[in-house]
């Protein structure tokens, strides 16, 4: 029997791709099933982007490109940042990867080891967790609430910062509650930190677009007075519906560019070139096709909220971004993933428990509205149904 390294025993999983392997079993013996668990958007690249892609390749960019990626796009993403968040960046502190967990990847391998800590929201992306336990690092939980619409404190953040932080995990807009983090917190949260300037700051802003009733995005890099700590993570995937293109990028602070850029030869030696190249045209072309998709979801957003909040046991707040609401369904008196897998099994509905996103998910499930309309509200007849409700 080989020995694997103890290392990986501690990594763990993304709930939601286990949720659709077995929604797709369903599916091919014949079940109906809604998919209301995965986190992806249901609409096609837009065509622009596509014929970009067939264009490079038409054109000859078949070979290698540099590791941190082609200077047109890292070009392209500079003056997006400056026309969306107002910051001036260098577009050689860009680094292009294959998709935003990388970026994640990167920065958690660069801080994590045994005797560090680092902190992230929870309930969070479960990757975040579970990079930073493979790394042999204290992963210090920053518990998110219901009754403030899931933002974090920023009294709660800093008061789990010691001497052995070396990373803080932001998210906002947030996946997997739709939590956004309002001016003012944000505020007093860099005020802290102008405290603790040995803590890195990665800013997991990747649903940046995607915000309702009237909601600014607050960009980590507009601060200055920590902008020389901050790593920006964004990227395609969600906002120009790209996620099979694995597209992302990172701004990093100076001191950080060239050990990522050996990470990236180490690890991926560089993104794939055609998809570079969809990834200027999407950041520099028609922009229409994302308001139209942001507007549909706003519309499910609307609907979601009502149809969850009239299933008896549950209770949804609406979200202020991303396409996930977190309805607390502790009313059921079931847990997580028991409901999780009964309303698989039995409803044909499928969802992720809070949990997969940490241990203060309990009492939540996870639905995506990356449906259509009428889909959300078969769901949830099902579920009332299901529950002996209907």
């Amino acid at each position: 029997m080989v020995q694997m390294a103890a290392a990986m025993s501690r990594l763990g999983t993304e709930s939601a791709f286990e949720v659709l392997a077995r929604a797709k079993a369903l599916e091919d013996q014949g079940r109906d099933i809604i998919n209301l668990g995965i986190g992806q958007p249901d609409f096609s690249t837009p065509d622009n982007i596509v014929e970009a892609a067939v264009k490079a390749l038409r054109d000859g960019h078949h070979g290698y490109t540099p590791a941190g990626g082609i200077l047109p796009l890292r070009q392209a993403v500079a003056a997006d940042i400056a026309e969306f968040r107002g910051v001036t960046v260098d577009p050689d502190h860009v680094v292009v990867v294959p998709g935003g967990k990388v970026t994640m990847f990167f920065a958690i391998l660069m801080f994590g080891e045994p005797g560090a800590e680092i902190v992230y929201p929870n309930p969070g992306f479960p990757i975040y967790e579970s990079a930073i336990d493979f790394t042999g690092a204290t992963a210090v939980p920053m518990p998110l609430h219901e009754d403030s619409g899931f933002s974090f404190s920023a009294a709660e953040v800093l008061e789990r910062l010691t001497p052995a932080t070396r990373l803080l995990i932001l998210n906002s807009p947030a996946n997997p509650t739709g939590g956004v983090v309002p001016r003012d917190e944000m505020d007093r949260l860099v005020e802290g930190l102008e405290s603790h300037p040995g803590v890195a700051i990665l800013s997991d802003e990747i649903y940046s677009r995607m915000l309702y009733d009237g909601r600014q995005h607050v960009s980590l890099l507009e601060y200055e007075s920590i902008r020389d700590r901050v790593i920006l993570l964004d990227g395609w995937s969600k906002t120009y519906a790209m996620t099979g293109w694995r597209l992302g990028y990172a701004v990093w602070p100076a001191a950080l560019v060239d050990p990522v850029t050996r990470l990236a030869i180490n690890c991926h030696s560089c993104v794939n070139a055609a998809a570079q190249h969809a990834g200027i045209e999407a950041l520099t072309g028609p922009q229409d096709a994302v308001g139209r998709m942001v507007a549909a979801f706003d519309e499910r957003r609307a609907v979601i909220v009502e149809e969850l909040n009239a299933i008896p046991g549950f209770r949804c707040i609406e979200p202020g971004g991303a396409f996930y609401a977190f309805p607390n369904i502790s009313g059921t008196n079931i847990d997580a993933r028991q409901l999780q897998d009964k309303l698989l099994n039995e409803a044909g509905v499928a969802t992720v428990a809070g949990t997969s996103f940490g241990r203060y998910g309990e009492g939540y499930l996870r639905f995506s509205y990356a449906n259509s309309v009428e889909n959300i509200r078969t769901a949830a007849q099902r579920i009332r149904d299901c529950l002996g409700n209907g």
